[in-house]
């Protein structure tokens, strides 16, 4: 039986449902952890991806394109570390949600998923129903990047391109979950990297093998794009998931970077506009509260960077072998201003990870 869910605010129950009655979204009622010491990196078999990490699951695996244990590589020129999330089967980390959102859509006895996107999680969440044999629509921005458009249509997902930014998509795509069930069956499903929690419980695998990959010590600090925040949110609970084990004692800082004019958690305003990293261009996050929570437990930060700003960390990591979106450069370019703010000490241990890749 799936895992039921639970709305953190009014505390009603569901045995599925994409949102609570009262308008929040919903968590899992419980999450297992494991019992005993930590173990040694070389119990973990990285053949099953991020499923090795299933005793922390609360979704039984149902599909997989081999997701998950991306590397870690030592970036000197930046003095950081960072994680290629992009080298992802669909190249970027929202592989690890979409593993996840769509087992639980399996689960759930889902023969059709409906998902918004500005591009990632929309070619995340066709492949991996793709590989399920679910049918998928995905509501896209019409402005969306051609790369991206073919990348979802390849896999025999329904792109519906929508009018207007994306917070228009998203609204068009509840509509018609709205109009569903959105029970699974033959109606629809929503497979929301925004609402849906089976989406954060595989983005929390970042930390959970980040943590296994560094032998249990966590980094001073983690810098992270944020709009959605579904890595932020992610790493957050899986260091949390960690220290609650006793595998960790304590989770990293976290150092969110948002577009410029896009930036409902930082305190920056003005009136510049990031049309660069359109990955991160959110203005109303669905988990926002959860979101500043979880920056404010570990003493992190939120800063916005400029187009400039990405476009100049864009060409030095592509120059340095990095090939990535410039979204993922973003996370860069924050890092050079946490830097250069002092938030950052020169000989902190940093990781970034790069969370797309170059389209």
């Amino acid at each position: 039986m799936p895992a039921d869910l639970v709305c953190p605010a009014c505390d009603r129950t569901y045995a599925d449902r994409w949102r609570c009655r009262c308008g929040e979204p919903l968590e899992f009622a419980s999450t297992p952890r494991p019992d005993g010491p930590a173990p040694p990196f070389s119990a973990f078999d990285s053949r099953r991806g991020l499923w090795a990490f299933e005793a922390f699951l609360p979704v039984v695996r149902g599909v997989t394109l081999g997701e998950g244990f991306t590397p870690l590589v030592d970036a000197d020129e930046w003095n950081a570390t960072f994680k290629l999330e992009y080298v992802s089967p669909t190249g970027s980390f929202k592989d690890r949600g979409a593993a996840t959102v769509v087992s639980r859509a399996i689960e759930c006895g889902a023969d059709r998923v409906i998902e918004d996107s500005s591009g990632n999680a929309g070619a995340a969440i066709a492949a991996y129903a793709a590989r399920a044999g679910l049918d998928t629509d995905i509501y896209v921005p019409a402005s969306v990047a051609d790369a991206k458009r073919r990348a979802i249509e390849a896999v025999g997902a329904r792109v519906v391109a929508v009018e207007g930014d994306r917070e228009a998509a998203a609204e068009a795509c509840r509509s018609a979950v709205e109009g569903e069930t959105s029970r699974g069956g033959g109606d629809g499903w929503y497979a929301s990297h925004a609402w849906n929690p089976a989406f954060f419980a595989g983005t929390a695998t970042f930390g959970l093998e980040l943590g296994a990959q560094r032998d249990w010590s966590v980094p001073d600090a983690v810098v992270v794009p944020l709009g959605h925040g579904t890595l932020l949110l992610g790493a957050y609970r899986g260091f949390r998931a960690l220290v609650d084990a006793g595998w960790t004692d304590g989770v990293p800082r976290l150092l969110a970077v948002q577009a410029a004019g896009y930036a409902p958690i930082a305190d920056d305003v003005g009136p510049a506009t990031n049309d660069l990293a359109d990955g991160i261009q959110v203005r109303d996050p669905v988990r926002r509260a959860a979101i500043v929570d979880a920056i404010d437990a570990t003493d992190g930060d939120a800063v916005t960077v400029s187009t400039d700003g990405v476009r100049r960390a864009h060409t030095g990591l592509r120059e340095a072998g990095f090939d990535v979106e410039p979204t993922a450069a973003a996370a860069v370019a924050g890092l050079r201003r946490y830097r250069r703010q002092g938030v950052l000490d020169a000989d902190a241990d940093v990781v970034v990870p790069l969370t797309g890749r170059g389209k």
